[in-house]
């Protein structure tokens, strides 16, 4: 099996390459002008899925029974009293989702802040894709769009 992952002579020579082509080029994948900008929009929508997710957690930690909460959530001042505990409870894993991004933003070894940033909008994605079937499709378009568009422009700029 250990001689799968090895690289032969033989194995080299079977590639197909006209003599006069030159090497490819030793540029990393991501790195050029196109890379960057795809890289730059990736981390824009990644911020923006971030701030979203502090706008949820203030929404529900904070505004859930307040004017601005119960058209949000279209809610009744009721439902809101009786469900305010589990929406703080939401709102605070609004907040982590939002805290992960931010590390992703920031963190300074490039390959793991991509790691770091893929495993939070696939959280972000999963969450919206569940609150669509479970409680309202808006939360598609709302949530897990935003997050699926960012991983998706994050991952052609590597």
């Amino acid at each position: 099996m250990r001689g799968l992952f090895i690289r032969s002579e033989f194995v080299e020579s079977l590639l197909i390459r006209p003599r006069y082509a030159r090497p490819a080029s030793p540029r990393k994948r991501g790195e050029g002008n196109n890379g960057g900008t795809m890289n730059l929009i990736g981390n824009l929508l990644t911020a923006l899925v971030a701030l979203l997710h502090i706008y949820f957690l203030v929404l529900e930690m904070f505004f859930w029974q307040k004017p601005l909460g119960l058209k949000t959530f279209r809610n009744t001042p009721e439902k809101a009293e009786i469900t305010a505990v589990l929406a703080a409870n939401q709102g605070l894993y609004n907040g982590f989702l939002a805290a992960g991004l931010i590390w992703g933003l920031l963190h300074s070894a490039p390959a793991f802040a991509f790691q770091i940033k893929a495993f939070f909008l696939l959280c972000v994605i999963v969450a919206g894709v569940y609150g669509a079937m479970s409680v309202s499709k808006r939360i598609l378009y709302v949530q897990a769009a935003p997050a699926a568009l960012a991983l998706l422009v994050l991952w052609l700029a590597r």
